[in-house]
């Protein structure tokens, strides 16, 4: 969805007062100097009007009335969501290109070069090294590449859908650098809780990383309420029953593969603590 220009003032114009009323109703906009003047945007025509709206109720920000959260902008065609989201579609693509070199899992003289930890195959057998020697050859791109290993079409498929759907929320409100952050803080997260529950492993997925974005929302969300953090409902209880499920070990028993628990919750609880400490913030700059 691209952004929509929703005013152009001059420059002697006072936003400030309207600014902070957008902040405290946490509608995710910018106000840029452009030609001598300056222009407030915000993503897609649907919240432009309704910010046109209320600008012209509250020019000067003096909500003295109740006031309508303006709501979160409708999705349109993919492209428009990819033009609005480009780290989300980055993110994406990266795992689709690693999923393609790994032969979906199969290749494993590729997915060596990726794994948390190097390791070896002799026959039968896989050998793994501990963290410590891996990371004393200077292989620290391991701490955060296991997150683009996917096992099959399926934990492939899981794992998109739900990164392009938790990840734009998370580029509109936060932007892209913020997204990127929040990645790499969770994939990091995960992929050290699982070395340290299990030891060396052969794991990998955006499963880890999922959990984190989830958690970021949920409790952003509940400190500092906001359309673009609101998910469906249902999503967050499916989503916590789903890691409950797993922990029970069910899967390992019917030898469907193992799962990487302590990855998952391990992401989920530092997405608590960001969210916890973002939706603090907002609620003091608001």
């Amino acid at each position: 969805m691209s952004a929509v220009a929703v005013l152009r003032l001059p420059l002697a114009a006072d936003l400030s007062g309207f600014v902070a009323l957008l902040r405290r109703l946490q509608v995710p906009h910018r106000v840029i100097e452009e030609g001598g003047e300056q222009v407030l945007w915000v993503a897609g025509e649907e919240l432009a009007e309704q910010v046109r709206e209320l600008y012209a109720r509250y020019p000067d920000g003096d909500a003295a009335g109740e006031v309508a959260e303006p709501v979160a902008p409708e999705r349109e065609g993919v492209l428009l969501q990819l033009r609005r989201s480009p780290l989300t579609g980055a993110v994406l693509l990266l795992t689709f290109i690693v999923f393609a070199v790994t032969a979906a899992g199969e290749n494993f003289a590729a997915i060596r070069w990726l794994s948390f930890v190097d390791f070896r195959i002799d026959g039968e057998h896989l050998y793994l090294t501990y963290l410590e020697a891996t990371l004393a050859s200077g292989q620290w791109w391991r701490l955060l590449t296991p997150m683009l290993i996917h096992f099959g079409w399926l934990h492939l498929a899981m794992n998109s859908l739900w990164y392009w759907e938790l990840g734009r929320r998370i580029e509109f409100r936060q932007g892209a650098i913020g997204l990127l952050g929040l990645t790499l803080l969770f994939a990091l997260a995960s992929n050290f809780a699982q070395y340290w529950w299990a030891g060396p492993s052969l794991f990998g997925g955006l499963s880890g990383v999922l959990y984190g974005l989830l958690g970021h929302c949920w409790i952003y969300q509940r400190l500092a309420p906001n359309p673009v953090y609101r998910l469906p409902p249902g999503v967050l209880v499916m989503m916590l029953a789903w890691l409950a499920i797993c922990m029970t070990g069910v899967f390992e028993l019917l030898q469907f593969g193992a799962i990487a628990n302590a990855a998952h919750l391990g992401g989920l609880l530092t997405g608590c603590l960001t969210g916890l400490l973002g939706g603090m913030l907002a609620r003091r700059s608001a």
